[in-house]
């Protein structure tokens, strides 16, 4: 399971990066059944959560009055039934929504939360959302500044829950084991896995368990709101989210701070490195590559890999841009540039999807050895290209999805449109009319 925050960059950005896939595979899609849910607020971006388990879907969102709300159906119909909690969403785009079900069938489901008490619900009866119920506490401990909530499977298939405690600057990371038997939360580690020292928090991507059975975890520090005050891109991996080591293999005493030795790049404060712009992918002999972007030399904003090489961390810059990306302040902003993941390509070659406000998007293709550009990779769509674009005439609109895969060929789009972020702060002026939450099934021939 992906366990990136959804709000970190994909929903600031127009559209998913990497939409696109082989001609020779997969041919051009087309539009099955389309199925509108319901309609939702526009005025921002937020991030929304949509499964699929065997013949149920749920969707999870706010609707136009900014209401939390779950959406279910059979496969086999046309029809949503729809719940609504007793949460309503503010100016915040860090407010998205996490959903999980359980081996039993219970639905869990976390959101709306910035720093503010635990936003928790989970159903009373397996896959039926007119049972949800508010959950006051999970532990009771460390749940009254709450920040992104997200739901993982451990080693074990155990189901974790993660999140911050604190504020940006000063944040501990949370983790949370369920038993099934009991339907009760106890504290995975004792301990934060990472301390805020009184002065820093940890943004992580992860724990995200890789090829080689490792759970491995990335994460920059940031000391103060002001996202300019970003720094060290760090690593730790484990086997069981009990013991972490460095990428080396020495152990790391909990919780991991920024004396531990845990970082792979120690880029400086004011150094073009942004929380939510490291993401982890692997090469063919299973070593991990981390890309992320910082200032070069010259002041200017590159892509640059990391790779964990006998041992050791070798860096490799991507790009040759002469553009830098000047951020800084507070709140939710839109990302000018985005570097994702790498996934294999051709023999011998990774794939790296890239966004860049003056470049535009693509995906590179690297010499796996050298983590050097040799061209671009020809991708098309996974959708047609017309969803792509905004419905609303309404200046400033951009599209949201979120996909699921089904079988026999099947993708699930779920699409809605939204202006883009406001750091967070109500806008002034007009609004946009309520987008309409969609669900496409996108069939390949």
């Amino acid at each position: 399971m992906r366990t990136l925050r959804l709000l970190s960059i994909l929903t600031l950005l127009p559209i998913i990066l990497y939409m696109g896939r082989p001609r020779s595979l997969y041919g051009e899609p087309r539009i099955g059944k389309t199925l509108d849910i319901s309609r939702v607020w526009s005025g921002h971006p937020v991030g929304f959560a949509f499964l699929t388990r065997q013949d149920r879907q749920f969707v999870a969102f706010y609707d136009e009055q900014r209401r939390m709300t779950v959406a279910a159906r059979t496969l086999d119909s046309d029809h949503w039934q729809l719940v609504r909690l007793p949460t309503n969403l503010a100016w915040d785009s860090h407010n998205y929504i996490a959903m999980v079900i359980d081996d039993d069938g219970y639905i869990h489901l976390s959101g709306n939360m910035h720093a503010v008490p635990l936003v928790y619900f989970r159903t009373s009866k397996p896959l039926d959302i007119t049972t949800f119920q508010p959950i006051l506490h999970m532990t009771g401990k460390e749940e009254d500044r709450c920040t992104y909530p997200i739901f993982f499977r451990g080693p074990n298939n155990q189901l974790v829950f993660t999140y911050r405690d604190g504020v940006s600057g000063n944040g501990n990371q949370i983790y949370n084991s369920y038993d099934l038997t009991s339907r009760t939360w106890t504290r995975l580690l004792d301990q934060p896995l990472t301390s805020n020292q009184g002065h820093v928090s940890a943004y992580l991507e992860g724990p995200t368990r890789g090829p080689d059975g490792y759970f491995h975890l990335i994460w920059v520090w940031r000391n103060t709101p002001d996202c300019a005050t970003n720094h060290d891109l760090s690593y730790a991996r484990s086997l069981d989210l009990l013991h972490w080591e460095t990428a080396a293999g020495q152990a790391l005493n909990l919780p991991i701070t920024t004396k531990s030795g845990a970082s792979i790049d120690p880029v400086p404060v004011n150094g073009g490195l942004i929380n939510g712009a490291a993401h982890l992918g692997w090469d063919s002999r299973k070593r991990p590559v981390v890309t992320y972007h910082k200032f070069d030399d010259r002041g200017f904003t590159q892509a640059y890999a990391a790779r964990l090489e006998d041992g050791q961390w070798k860096f490799y810059q991507i790009s040759n841009w002469d553009y830098r990306w000047e951020f800084h302040g507070g709140g939710s902003i839109p990302f000018e540039i985005h570097i994702g993941s790498v996934h294999p390509g051709a023999s011998g070659e990774l794939l790296l999807d890239y966004h860049h406000i003056r470049n535009g998007s693509g995906t590179w293709r690297l010499n796996e050895s050298s983590l050097q550009v040799i061209g671009k990779a020809t991708r098309e769509p996974a959708w047609p290209a017309a969803l792509n674009q905004p419905e609303s005439a309404f200046p400033g609109m951009q599209v949201r999805t979120l996909t699921n895969t089904g079988t026999k060929g099947v993708l699930y789009l779920l699409r809605w449109e939204s202006l883009g972020p406001n750091r967070d702060r109500p806008r002034e002026g007009p609004l946009p009319e309520p987008s309409t939450l969609r669900l496409y099934e996108i069939r390949q021939p």
